[in-house]
């Protein structure tokens, strides 16, 4: 196995610079995501990983070797494309073997790998069929075992599950994490869902407009966003987030106007806070207990109700502006006045260039 190195690639395509100026290290047997909005520059990456393109500067290293001039083919990595990109006239077998084939494998080493391969993504009743016999899933599962079977230093997959319904993603992402797991293998993987980020990196990278934002563990990026961009893209739902009018020291804490409401925060900021925010989860209704900041609001009223099994959230507008709370119950439809209560640990805090400030 690998892990890899980019030393400030850039990346332009005509006047267009779409990557500036990048340095990572994606560690050995690790799963890093590369997670952001469309067009932040994240598939470029993998394709500059993988061969595909060639930065306009910067280095890139696979272990100890420096592959920017080597050819895709022989870098050490396999790609899982959306795609799919079988060879429609071959059968599953045919597919799973080609890389095999082209590396001049022994035919009984070729046969055994296949079906070491299909048992493990459960495709051994398939291996007769042409793709256009398969569904989408199923065409997915030998996209990733074609990738899988060539034993490589490093696995790329550029948004695998983006064309499939919600139950095979779930199915297949636990398949890719438990694959990935038992291999020990460097994976790379793009994605703009953060379910998905969160729920199979080792190691997220954030990335806008061709620079990294934030670098960390899913929970690390959960609970200390290093910015307001990446407080409001990790998280579902999305972030309460509240421009402040006012910071003034008052007594052993600070006191934030927004709008007609007063939050007094038990703690010091070396820095005036510009946003401050909280999650849906994190609040609850009622007075505010010790460690707790009461928020007080007026004239709620309840715009849609998200159900989700266990738990629902409701969509509110209020004296406060728009935001998102935990409803305490599936029926609940809240309005009038509203008492709020979350934790000081769980609030954040921003200040004028977004900065998180802890």
């Amino acid at each position: 196995m690998a892990d890899i190195h980019l030393n400030a690639i850039s990346k332009r395509f005509g006047d267009v610079e779409v990557i500036p100026n990048l340095s990572l290290t994606m560690p050995d047997g690790k799963f890093t995501v590369l997670l952001g909005p469309s067009g932040c520059g994240k598939s470029t990456l993998l394709r500059i990983i993988a061969g595909l393109e060639t930065p306009s500067s910067g280095e890139v290293r696979v272990g100890d070797r420096l592959v920017n001039d080597v050819p895709p083919s022989e870098r050490g990595c396999a790609l899982v494309f959306q795609n799919y990109a079988l060879y429609p006239h071959k059968t599953v077998r045919q597919n799973l073997s080609f890389p095999l084939r082209m590396a001049k494998v022994a035919p009984a080493e070729q046969s055994a790998r296949v079906d070491e391969i299909a048992a493990v993504l459960e495709l051994t009743a398939l291996l007769d069929r042409f793709p256009r016999q398969l569904s989408g899933g199923q065409r997915q599962r030998v996209a990733m075992g074609r990738a899988m079977i060539r034993r490589p230093e490093v696995f790329l997959y550029d948004e695998p599950l983006s064309n499939l319904d919600l139950e095979l993603r779930v199915r297949l992402r636990l398949e890719i994490a438990r694959t990935q797991r038992a291999l020990k293998s460097t994976a790379v993987y793009v994605t703009h869902d953060q379910t998905e980020a969160m729920t199979l990196a080792d190691q997220i990278v954030v990335l806008r407009k061709g620079r990294i934002e934030q670098v960390g563990a899913p929970l690390e990026l959960y609970r200390r966003p290093a910015n307001l961009f990446v407080a409001g893209f990790i998280g579902t739902p999305r972030i309460n987030l509240f421009s402040v009018d006012s910071s003034e020291p008052v007594g052993e804490g600070t006191r934030l106007t927004i709008g007609k409401l007063s939050l007094w925060v038990p703690r010091h900021f070396q820095t005036p806070v510009q946003t401050v925010g909280f999650r849906p989860e994190q609040v609850r209704q009622g007075v505010a207990g010790p460690g707790q900041v009461g928020i007080e609001l007026y004239d709620c009223e309840t715009q849609a109700m998200e159900h989700l099994g266990d738990r629902a959230f409701c969509y509110l507008r209020s004296s406060l502006g728009d935001l998102v709370v935990l409803a305490p119950d599936a029926d609940s439809h809240l309005s009038g006045r509203l008492s709020l209560a979350v934790n000081v640990d769980a609030l954040h805090f921003f200040d004028s260039r977004e900065m998180a400030i802890y």
